[in-house]
């Protein structure tokens, strides 16, 4: 994959654990594996543990993520249970997968294992334990941010984080808005992903550090000021509101790039901000202001 393109850094795969709840229509799951119907075409693929790790081997991932069921929200006890136990029996595959093969690109490729266990605080418990004895170089948080309310989604995120290693990296899969990445850090995550930065700046919403922008408003349509002007990126310096409003109105391709640019931009001036505001040892008071100001609808 980093051939594809001029990023030169890390990058990380998921296992398609993510997918098994999302597709939930159209995958069986057993002991062995999970099959998935394509939505294209109507074939089958079946996904393995030992299969999910001979895939991001190939592909060069340097982080890898274990094969996993990512629980649904709401999600009963026994089958929450059920399902952990599963994973961690995924688990020990992908391991022992992982651990008998060599890196294909010429790179250390490393294994994130995956703490489940929906909202129950017993089960998360005993997840973390397991994951963490496993003495992986870093783990992940999955099961969150799939509809549950944020404050279940802290507490549990405030749980776990307790459980596992504090020398190690911890990543909140999925997650999220601004908001939820300061509160996030301060309950000790190091590291996200989500698709919500493009996925909201396509349909034309703007997160800015003095609030949410809906681009499609009809208040920007003679609006000439700058996107934003304290934002990183040149796009949304030298454009207008009003310009970017046209060409999402318009469905024009370059308005959704204008945006995602933007979206991105901000969100990594976030987490660098977060950064620096911890080394001065002010990060609490600023992220109290930031959470605030983040959610104004402008």
């Amino acid at each position: 994959m980093h051939g594809f393109n001029t990023w030169n850094k890390p990058m990380l795969t998921d296992s398609g654990g993510y997918q098994v709840y999302s597709l939930g229509d159209r995958r069986k799951i057993t002991e062995e594996g999970v099959k998935f119907q394509s939505h294209i075409d109507g074939s089958y693929h079946f996904f393995t543990p030992e299969s999910v790790m001979d895939v991001q081997r190939r592909i060069g991932a340097d982080i890898m993520m274990a094969f996993d069921e990512c629980t649904p929200f709401p999600c009963d006890y026994d089958y929450a249970k059920k399902s952990m136990e599963m994973t961690h029996r995924w688990l020990d595959r992908c391991i022992h997968r992982f651990d008998n093969t060599e890196p294909i690109y010429g790179y250390e490729q490393i294994l994130f294992p995956i703490v489940q266990g929906s909202v129950y605080s017993d089960l998360r418990k005993i997840s973390a334990e397991y994951i963490s004895s496993k003495e992986r170089d870093g783990n992940a948080i999955g099961g969150l941010s799939v509809g549950e309310p944020a404050e279940e989604m802290y507490a549990m995120t405030e749980e776990v984080c307790q459980w596992l290693p504090k020398d190690k990296p911890r990543y909140l899969m999925g997650v999220g808005k601004p908001e939820n990445i300061l509160e996030s850090i301060a309950l000790g995550i190091d590291m996200f992903d989500c698709v919500l930065p493009t996925r909201n700046a396509r349909n034309g919403t703007l997160f800015t550090a003095k609030g949410v922008i809906n681009i499609k408003n009809k208040k920007w349509a003679d609006d000439l000021s700058a996107i934003d002007e304290d934002c990183p990126a040149a796009t949304s310096r030298n454009h207008s509101k009003a310009y970017l409003r046209h060409l999402i109105i318009s469905k024009e391709i370059l308005g959704a790039q204008i945006a995602s640019i933007h979206n991105l931009a901000f969100y990594l001036w976030l987490v660098k901000e977060a950064r620096k505001q911890i080394e001065a040892g002010t990060f609490y008071s600023w992220k109290n202001k930031m959470v605030e100001q983040v959610q104004e609808r402008l």
